[in-house]
């Protein structure tokens, strides 16, 4: 039975772990006229109304012959935030429009001889989304909280979120189910529909046939 408890315990941490992963990764320069689809992209999934920071570390400075845009967006269309020509750490916080699975990209033009032969920046990205994008240093100091209970605070809002996902999840599988079940009758009513038509075009040719064959004479 401990065993057991300790098993659980350890899953419900695991399930509390902060929603949030960093990458690290290069993006080379390209020159601004070569192509407009040059741009690196990160997807995630965010649920509507869910805060989401973006946190990104851009090595380089301005002037250094590149320049690197940055574009947040989300796949039905909404833009939360297109800075130009970003260099050094720069955080950019939205809160979601729609549940929907959303892009940080990058592109990195070329726009003066660097000297090298591969110019890139190098890209650091962070990105926390719902109770972990929170300022809970901020929170617990408005509040005047204890850290434990700022620590319950935050486990509190995640064992939410988790909830919210999980009836997220229940609630489009009852609407798969529900999509299946009508699909699978009107098929059933279909089938039914042409096997009776099959029976009435037979039905009607052996009546058609009698009828000539009798007006012919030959029954």
């Amino acid at each position: 039975m401990e065993s057991r408890t300790s098993f659980l315990m350890r899953l419900l941490l695991l399930a509390l772990l902060p929603l949030s992963f960093a990458l690290k990764f290069d993006i080379q320069a390209h020159p601004g006229a070569e192509s407009a689809s040059k741009e690196r992209c990160i997807r995630n999934f965010v649920a509507k109304d869910q805060l989401v920071v973006v946190t990104a570390t851009i090595s380089g400075h301005r002037g250094d012959g590149q320049v690197l845009n940055l574009h947040i967006k989300d796949a039905v269309g909404n833009d939360y935030h297109r800075p130009r020509d970003v260099a050094g750490e720069g955080r950019y916080a939205f809160t979601s429009h729609a549940d929907s699975a959303f892009d940080v990209c990058f592109e990195n033009i070329l726009t003066s001889n660097t000297g090298s032969p591969n110019p890139s920046r190098h890209v650091e990205l962070d990105i926390d989304i719902g109770a972990d994008a929170k300022d809970w240093s901020a929170i617990q100091a408005g509040e005047k909280l204890q850290p434990v209970e700022t620590e319950l605070r935050r486990i509190e809002e995640m064992v939410a979120e988790v909830v919210g996902e999980l009836d997220y999840l229940r609630i489009r599988e009852q609407k798969l189910r529900d999509t299946n079940e009508s699909t699978n009758e009107r098929v059933k009513w279909f089938a039914f529909g042409t096997m009776g038509m099959l029976v009435g075009l037979g039905a009607w040719q052996i009546v058609y046939l009698r009828a000539y064959f009798r007006s012919k004479h030959l029954i």
